[in-house]
């Protein structure tokens, strides 16, 4: 099994970045999601089924992809502001 990690965050968007994705069904700063599965497409399923995730727009980012054979540090998060 691999774990799928997508994040995406609108912080520092602009008027520029028009085309930029819109991963989550509400509006979001910033929004990441961690799916469990044997494959990215079977990923994309799990996130289609729950109905809170435009998987179109999550197509658009390649996620952080972790296999769990060995001893890793899974996620962190470091916020400044």
């Amino acid at each position: 099994m691999l774990l799928f990690v997508w994040r995406h965050s609108k912080r520092f968007s602009s008027w520029s970045m028009l085309d930029e994705p819109h991963i989550h069904k509400e509006n979001y700063l910033q929004a990441d999601v961690t799916v469990l599965a044997a494959s990215k497409a079977e990923a994309l399923v799990l996130l289609e089924r729950n109905g809170n995730w435009n998987v179109e727009e999550l197509q658009r980012i390649e996620p952080e992809v972790l296999s769990l054979d060995q001893p890793r540090i899974v996620t962190s998060h470091v916020a400044f502001q």
